[in-house]
């Protein structure tokens, strides 16, 4: 979740998470990855979606594209090309208003690409939501459980900026003496490593909800007078995010097919004497910054997230802000989770997350509030995705 929002609920993200903010950086297209050029005909439900709904989302990543020097690269896998390449494109886009225009503006300028491995193109997509806590700015007997800015002496580091063979690797840690050391885990904070230092950003009331913001990467946070503060990743401590719905299914507490996270949820409040040692099983720790009056998360594209239009991606496949025709399905949030309900839109690629990782893999973005937790938190669907990009680069993809 930008942000991340790389951070990510579902069956998979539970066992093996996103977060708000993207540690990939982009690569060459992976052996076994292919673009196959396919009509718009052939896009499941191309001609039922309100494109209309997208637009939001895709005047965000053009607005951004079309600020970009010309000559720089879309951030993501390299098949994106520059900025030069989406000019035209783009600007189109933000000329549109409506679904027909917009839908002319599709067909005239890119070409969707079905992606797959070595030619299956079958994944798995899960979700992600904006999650609502209870906080104070003070400490109290009821808020007590705080949220932390970013520490100065954090350091991230690129490894690929070092040696190319490291693309795509981060670590983080600070520097003591002259040597670069691991960031204290999730369980020496929780027992007071930063305290007494003026980094708590809020206070809340819930240890669980506040462990679940740490996944989902962004959140707001209802203040006393009834006010919502909107609070969105920072940094990361640089420990790797372990899933804890791994270790209840490990243990026989939860079984495979009946995780998700309303599972882990209701076993922790009903095991609130091992719930920190579990929590604390994920070394990883989410630092969050005071997003103001922004109309949305923002994603790791560096633009506002939009609701069931914006899909975390993995960066090494697939560029950012490009347009991604999505056919999957999602669970119904007011009906049997056996009958899942059928999802055909146009998405864009704005976002990442940690575990995010393959060819065929993405998280929609569902939003804020009940029904869009209700629909992220078991979401763990197959479906297939169609890369959407401006001809002249969809050419040189299918050439690779």
């Amino acid at each position: 979740m930008g942000r991340a929002l790389s951070y990510t609920v579902g069956l998979l993200l539970l066992i093996a998470l996103p977060l708000a903010a993207a540690f990939f950086l982009l690569s060459h297209k992976p052996k076994g990855l292919l673009f196959r050029p396919v009509p718009f005909t052939e896009l499941p439900g191309w001609a039922e979606d309100d494109l209309s709904r997208t637009l939001p989302a895709l005047y965000k990543s053009c607005d951004r594209i079309l600020g970009f020097p010309e000559n720089r690269r879309i951030p993501g896998a390299r098949i994106g090309g520059h900025a030069r390449d989406w000019e035209a494109a783009c600007q189109d886009v933000l000329l549109a208003t409506d679904d027909a225009s917009l839908r002319q503006v599709l067909e005239a300028h890119f070409q969707p690409l079905e992606v797959s491995v070595g030619g299956n193109p079958d994944g798995v997509f899960t979700g992600y939501y904006e999650t609502l806590l209870h906080g104070s700015e003070v400490k109290t007997a009821r808020y007590s459980v705080p949220l932390h800015t970013r520490p100065p002496e954090l350091v991230s580091v690129d490894l690929g900026t070092f040696r190319a063979d490291l693309k795509g690797r981060r670590i983080a840690g600070e520097v003591k003496g002259n040597k670069l050391v691991p960031y204290a885990d999730r369980a020496a904070i929780a027992d007071g490593a930063l305290e007494g230092r003026d980094l708590e950003l809020l206070w809340v009331d819930d240890p669980v909800d506040a462990f679940f913001l740490h996944i989902q990467g962004s959140g707001r946070v209802q203040m006393p007078d009834g006010s919502l503060r909107m609070i969105g990743y920072a940094d990361q401590n640089g420990h790797p995010y372990y899933a804890i719905g791994r270790t209840l299914i490990e243990d026989g507490e939860v079984a495979r097919e009946n995780m998700s996270m309303q599972a882990i949820r209701a076993w922790l409040a009903d095991n609130p004497d091992r719930m920190d040692a579990l929590m604390n099983k994920n070394a990883s720790y989410i630092f969050f910054r005071d997003l103001g009056e922004s109309d949305g998360p923002f994603g790791s594209a560096g633009v506002p997230l939009t609701a069931r239009r914006s899909l975390a991606v993995d960066r090494r496949h697939l560029p950012l802000h490009a347009p991604v025709w999505l056919s999957t399905s999602h669970p119904n949030p007011r009906g049997p989770m056996a009958e899942p309900m059928t999802f055909n839109h146009l998405m864009v690629a704005q976002d990442t997350g940690g575990a995010i990782n393959g060819e065929i893999r993405g998280d929609v973005f569902w939003g804020f509030g009940e029904e869009a937790e209700l629909i992220a938190g078991p979401m763990n669907n197959a479906g297939r995705y169609w890369l959407l990009l401006p001809k002249a680069l969809a050419d040189q993809a299918v050439g690779e």
